[in-house]
């Protein structure tokens, strides 16, 4: 089970999840799930999306 950076608490990880995915976690925190230099599952806080201005 992975830990919330943030708080430390678990958090649950559907066994599908995706890179990329989001998920709220109870601190209130949103947590964004990517694959780490091992390739494996991990979580950090959703950054939000950045604007694109095209240019």
């Amino acid at each position: 089970m992975l830990k919330c950076p943030v708080c430390g608490n678990p958090v649950e990880v559907p066994d599908d999840a995706m890179p990329g995915e989001l998920i709220e976690h109870d601190c209130g925190v949103v947590l964004e799930v990517y694959r780490d230099s091992n390739g494996n599952l991990a979580l950090r806080p959703f950054e939000g999306v950045q604007e694109d201005w095209g240019e």
